[in-house]
């Protein structure tokens, strides 16, 4: 299938991390600079509707759309050439997403993995939002009838859902959707610095755990410095149970595009190599993020020029949504 249309999004939890940034916000500016459809093809939306699967204040989420929107910006994503819009500014998600959930069973949603590991053992008191939210994830990507869905892997469940409700929804009202197609990102999944076993996480109650994308030199240095590795003196090229070295190469990797091999080798029979190892890798993740911290404190600054972003791309996914939704009420025999 031709890449037509491609729709990713992102939850507002403020600033992004590293993690954030290698995983998705890089790989989305590597597809805009190599895509060759028009702007109204490549959609980046701030999902902010699903940040409300847990409680949040109000001034705080409002604060953390425009932040994540100004750090889209500072990392390369030009509005001019994507287009970036914000999710509670379309009413038309919530509205496929009540059409698909009636096309969705319970089971399809117990056996999400996310809602197994966020539910726990509560499933009973989790909020209706949390179990459903896959199926609005679903809507966020049919209603503009997006061809290709970058994600990491462990989205790959969510997007098979997706084209599961669209092949039913199909076969039972006409062919409405086409099936997407996942862009599987290559980066590889960052790790906390603190405890290497577990995603990097801004929730993590240790702050030194994860690296924001606006954190100055002394706190890249002083994080990276206290980075958990281990105390084998030499590096070896099986990783296996060296969680905080093997993040760290990755982190190596995914800031330099170098393969993790290469660098292992560059380190090989560098005695107590760690400390050469933070040290360079310290002053890759300093060049990578200063112009992106730059930027993004010029941009924040602007809140007019931000909330224009959003009211223009929004309004723009208005007009294609609207197209989608009107098809679909017919279909339905809404209309």
């Amino acid at each position: 299938m031709l890449i037509k249309r491609i729709f990713s999004g992102i939850q507002p939890s403020g600033v992004p991390h590293i993690g954030n940034y290698v995983g998705a916000i890089k790989n989305w500016v590597d597809l805009q600079n190599n895509f060759k459809g028009e702007r109204n093809n490549l959609l980046f939306c701030v999902v902010d509707l699903h940040a409300l699967t847990v409680k949040q204040d109000s001034k705080v989420l409002r604060d953390n759309i425009y932040s994540m929107v100004a750090s889209l910006l500072a990392c390369g994503i030009d509005p001019k050439k994507s287009l970036v819009f914000q999710q509670s500014q379309v009413p038309y998600h919530s509205e496929l997403t009540w059409y698909l959930s009636c096309n969705a069973s319970t089971g399809q949603l117990k056996r999400m993995h996310q809602w197994k590991t966020k539910a726990g053992k509560e499933k009973d008191e989790a909020n209706l939002g949390l179990f459903s939210y896959p199926v609005l994830m679903s809507a966020d990507i049919l209603l503009y009838k997006a061809t290709h869905i970058p994600v990491g892997d462990d989205q790959i469940q969510h997007i098979e859902l997706t084209r599961d409700l669209a092949q039913s929804f199909n076969k039972q009202y006409g062919n409405i959707f086409p099936v997407p197609t996942t862009l599987l990102t290559t980066a590889p999944r960052i790790m906390s610095l603190r405890n290497p076993k577990n995603k990097m996480s801004k929730s993590d109650s240790n702050k030194n755990s994860c690296i924001n994308i606006t954190d100055s030199n002394d706190e890249i240095v002083f994080k990276l410095k206290k980075a958990v590795t281990d105390s084998a003196p030499y590096i070896t090229h099986d990783l296996n149970n060296r969680e905080g070295v093997c993040n760290l190469i990755d982190i190596y990797s995914a800031m330099t595009n170098k393969r993790p091999e290469d660098i292992i080798q560059h380190y090989t029979d560098l005695e107590y190599f760690t400390k050469t190892l933070k040290k360079d890798l310290t002053d890759v993740v300093i060049n990578e993020l200063a112009p992106i911290r730059s930027e993004y404190e010029r941009i924040i600054k602007d809140q007019a020029y931000l909330h224009h972003i959003l009211e223009e791309g929004s309004n723009t996914a208005n007009e294609l949504a609207l197209e989608t939704i009107k098809e679909i009420r017919q279909h339905l025999g809404l209309r």
